[in-house]
């Protein structure tokens, strides 16, 4: 069954492009990931609004790059259909991250929203083998996708 993933964009920037790409790279992870009959969303958001969340849902009150809503972790919902939840991503710290780092504006917003998407799925990186099995495989989505580093 075919896969469903919408992409909202909040803020007052052009993504036209790049959410062309999105969509490709999140059809090729669900691929990989050998994902089927899922839904998830992408929200572009600002500053303000990722700190808003972090503070409401995390109780951690800054501006961070990424946060993943698992809606699966929510045993009580049974549907035929895998709701897998929602990707905040702020483009601000994408567009500083991005400088930091070193690559494109693009890079950065695919491999935050497959950093996401692998939450999604159950990754994580609280614990160091963890880390490096998530690192390993968002790398290898990204550089198989072709959107490689620097």
């Amino acid at each position: 069954m075919e896969n469903h993933y919408e992409i909202f964009n909040q803020t007052k920037e052009n993504l036209e492009e790049e959410i062309k790409t999105l969509q490709n790279l999140l059809s090729f992870a669900c691929k990989k990931e050998n994902i089927e009959n899922a839904e998830f969303n992408i929200i572009f958001v600002g500053k303000k609004m990722i700190q808003e969340v972090n503070k409401t849902y995390r109780g951690v009150d800054r501006v961070t790059d990424v946060i993943s809503f698992a809606l699966e972790d929510n045993k009580t919902i049974d549907l035929n259909v895998r709701l897998l939840g929602d990707i905040y991503i702020c483009l601000d710290r994408a567009h500083e991250q991005s400088v930091e780092y070193g690559h494109s504006f693009l890079r950065e917003i695919c491999f935050l929203s497959i950093h996401g998407f692998l939450h999604l799925l159950g990754y994580d990186h609280m614990k160091k083998e963890e880390e490096e099995i998530m690192f390993q495989r968002q790398e290898e989505i990204l550089d198989e996708f072709g959107i490689k580093r620097g």
